[in-house]
């Protein structure tokens, strides 16, 4: 049974980083907001933001080339990766903050330097890595990335990659040494362990079955205790949808006109780990080739050097999947029961336009261990099926939805909020780069929600992250000035980590 309304100012569903970040922003800005979380898992971080769901890569466009298109004129277009590289900026900024104000301690246990590095074999590619290179390295962003086409030099970068190559293929690669692994798991418990400190009510075991808009223009949500079965009904003026692929189902229940036409294609993935320390040892960076003709640009192939619990391990992937759960935890029905009257003929347009996507996906489901080994040994020529293990990673639902620019049925493969238009409501969906943007895009839902604070808020704002509301790229001391200060703060600066062996 139902019995009264539980009021509070904020309601944030899932407790993952995007919902970790927003509430830790908004503790922030006002401390005496009642905020309270639900999570039907029994921890924080367990699905999208987990260590072992999520690849890690502090994505800053150092190394990931699908955000470095070349156009039909040959010239390299960089914007997409000047402005992820300066989302990241934010995120490093507001982190530097939380610790300089202890807030949160022992950055190491969540973000560790490590070299971002582009690999590419064949004259085509090798071309455009160079183009790629000149572009990028010009650029104050991206200052002190290094290219290399010599066999010595690429063997001094990356020994367990060069080693055992038998292929006359010319080879090229570059190195940044700015580049950061980040463990988003803990950085969430740790963020959620901060709010709690703060009297946030973060409620685990609790599902929301339901929502609707009450007369007082806040939302009503039915939650059920999942160990005791009780359901409460609990009212916010406003809701964030943090859920990671839950998010879709929960925002159609919201029955805002900006739900509709949306639909989710969920993707899976699995990643090989490496059980050898002495392979692991070899390594020492994200290196991060071009994906496959056909292949969404969240499987491109990459070789991670990892720290999880302080123990550095090697991943190689994503090998895609295909499940129609939204979420690892999820549902067989999830697919199936996110298609809607309104949403059914943008997901059917979505399935004619995606083909290739889905004989990609077939492919790869297909896939045997000894295929796998084979793919992995173009980046490992000397890999053994013995020193390597399958992990599933996590689930990824792709927002699929009508746009000018690619017609009915466009598959995104991006980061969205949805939110309503008297900003009451807010949900996140889609994919990469994700957690690593996610202060910028929390940001963007203050804005987006709360603009009547804004002008109040400014000044804190811009204590919590220097560069709000200025463009890093033209402004290059900036950008020099808050490498060094997030640097040290985060003890990415020339530190030499002692680290146990996987």
């Amino acid at each position: 049974m139902t019995d009264r309304q539980i009021k509070t100012d904020v309601i944030l569903i899932g407790a993952g980083v995007m919902s970790a970040t927003l509430g830790s922003l908004l503790k922030e800005l006002v401390p005496d907001w009642k905020i309270t979380v639900f999570e039907k898992l029994e921890n924080a971080g367990e699905e999208s933001s987990n260590e072992w769901n999520n690849a890690g890569t502090g994505h800053s466009a150092l190394c990931e080339l699908n955000y470095t298109a070349e156009q039909p004129d040959g010239s390299i277009d960089i914007s997409k990766a000047i402005k992820i590289n300066e989302q990241f900026q934010v995120s490093m900024q507001f982190w530097s903050y939380l610790v300089n104000s202890n807030l949160i301690r022992n950055p190491q246990d969540f973000i560790m330097p490590l070299p971002h590095m582009s690999l590419v074999q064949g004259e085509e590619n090798v071309a455009f890595l160079k183009k790629r290179f000149e572009a990028l390295s010009s650029n104050p962003l991206f200052q002190g990335m290094e290219f290399s086409d010599d066999p010595g030099k690429l063997m001094e970068w990356l020994p367990l990659i060069i080693e055992g190559r038998t292929s006359n293929e010319p080879l090229a690669a570059t190195k940044i040494d700015s580049g950061t692994d980040v463990n988003f798991g803990a950085l969430t418990r740790m963020l959620f362990d901060h709010l709690t400190s703060k009297n946030v009510e973060i409620n685990y075991r609790h599902c929301v079955n339901d929502m609707k808009r009450i007369s007082d223009g806040s939302w009503e949500l039915k939650v059920c205790n999942l160990d005791s079965g009780k359901v409460e009904r609990h009212t916010a003026k406003f809701v964030f949808i943090g859920g990671g692929g839950g998010s879709l189902p929960l925002l159609q229940k919201s029955g805002i006109p900006e739900s509709k036409h949306i639909g989710g294609f969920p993707v899976s993935g699995l990643f090989m780990v490496c059980n050898n320390p002495d392979v692991i040892e070899q390594h020492h960076a994200k290196v991060y080739g071009k994906a496959k003709v056909g292949a969404p640009p969240m499987s491109v192939p990459h070789l991670d050097t990892r720290f999880i619990d302080n123990k550095k391990s090697l991943l190689f992937g994503p090998f895609a999947g295909f499940t129609p759960k939204f979420l690892k935890t999820g549902s067989m029905f999830d697919l199936l029961g996110s298609v809607k009257p309104n949403n059914v003929f943008t997901m059917l347009a979505a399935g004619v336009k995606e083909m290739s996507l889905t004989k990609y996906l077939i492919q790869q489901v297909m896939l045997s261990n000894e295929k796998r080994m084979e793919d992995l040994r173009e980046f490992i020529p000397n890999a053994k099926s013995e020193d390597w293990d399958i992990v599933v990673a996590g689930q990824r639902v792709q927002v699929i939805k009508d746009t000018e620019a690619g017609g009915k049925g466009t598959l995104q493969f991006g980061t969205e909020v949805v939110s309503s238009s008297d900003g009451s409501i807010a949900a996140l969906l889609g994919a990469s780069p994700g957690a690593s943007t996610a202060v910028h895009v929390m940001l963007d839902v203050i804005k987006k929600c709360f603009p009547q604070h804004i002008k109040e808020w400014e000044p804190k704002i811009k204590e919590m992250i220097p560069s709000y509301g200025i463009s890093l790229v033209e402004n290059p001391e900036l950008i020099h000035e808050i490498h060094t200060s997030t640097a040290r703060t985060l003890g990415l600066a020339g530190k030499k980590q002692v680290l146990k062996e996987a």
